[in-house]
């Protein structure tokens, strides 16, 4: 990792006399704008404007993290956690991804997660200290509730975090490419032909038959209001640790279509926290890991194996 130091230059008082004042130096130049966006761009900042409204108004995009209203029990904690985490949500068919839920093994990180954040040239700089400040709090509560190391990257780290709005993300091809050397190109004409009712989406990848991720890329629309765009860092940031799915079944959680609830929950910190216990191993299939599961959630509620 590069690390950047600052110097501070100091002027030392001149003997004798003193000299003729200078003139003030001319202020800094200002920073270059940001690169104006397109129309395209233009008209999906206001057509995620009206989602996030029209989810606000229907009391979704939830920021509580469950409560009363939303119990859930150790059976429904076991079931979610392996609907979710052993579980794909897409298959590759015919060079392209497919909506089909599939058995898959459990996957997670063993080396360290640096996280790399990158914007598109129309992203302003007030919304990118933004988002630097919203994915650094994050990565640490997800390395608390993980135990797993995490921290910032300076340049694109291991996990990617791409902040690009319609024409960026159209031609991110090559770059995606230079970022995940061998990427299926089934996910590069996912990402640069995303629905719009897609709104972010992460990948990331193992090395062979290797059930240990090497590398992940996430992407999140530029266009994004700021709650859309917490709800998006919250969701794919978590879901390329390794619970992978989304599940009807699941509540309170993020990992749920429905979109009651915008930000990681209570019961997602616990999936999160099972994924990562030295007890499961990567590679386990459901079968496996089940009776490990029920044994953490039992210990972790309070209940019975």
């Amino acid at each position: 990792m590069m690390i950047a130091a600052l110097a501070l230059t100091g002027c030392d008082e001149l003997p004798g006399p003193q000299p003729e004042p200078t003139p003030p130096e001319s202020p800094a130049p200002p920073a270059p704008r940001p690169k104006e966006p397109s129309e395209s761009s233009r008209a999906a900042t206001r057509h995620y404007a009206r989602v996030q409204s029209d989810l606000l108004a229907r009391g979704l995009l939830r920021r509580d993290g469950g409560g009363p209203d939303t119990p859930f029990s150790d059976r429904q904690l076991t079931e979610n956690f392996i609907r979710i985490a052993l579980f794909d949500e897409y298959v590759s068919r015919g060079g392209t991804l497919v909506a089909q839920q599939s058995e898959s093994s459990l996957r997670r990180w063993d080396q360290p997660i640096r996280f790399g954040l990158r914007f598109g040239e129309t992203v302003p700089e007030a919304q990118r200290a933004k988002d630097r400040a919203s994915v650094a709090s994050y990565v640490r509560r997800l390395s608390r509730a993980t135990g797993h190391p995490m921290s910032m990257a300076s340049g694109n780290g291991n996990f990617t975090v791409l902040m690009l709005n319609e024409d960026e993300r159209a031609a991110i091809g090559p770059e995606l490419q230079r970022l995940v050397p061998g990427i299926d190109r089934a996910a590069i004409r996912t990402i640069e032909n995303l629905p719009r009712d897609t709104l972010c989406l992460v990948f990331a990848t193992t090395t062979g038959t290797s059930s240990v991720y090497t590398r992940a890329v996430a992407i999140i629309r530029a266009e994004h209001p700021d709650l859309l765009r917490l709800s998006c860092i919250h969701e794919e940031l978590a879901q390329g640790l390794g619970l992978a799915n989304d599940s009807p079944e699941a509540r309170p959680s993020i990992f749920n279509d429905d979109e009651e609830f915008g930000l990681l929950t209570t019961q997602d910190e616990m999936m999160l926290k099972i994924l990562y216990d030295n007890r499961l191993r990567p590679g386990m299939t459901a079968l496996e890991a089940k009776p490990i599961v029920k044994q953490i959630v039992a210990e972790a509620m309070g209940g019975r194996v």
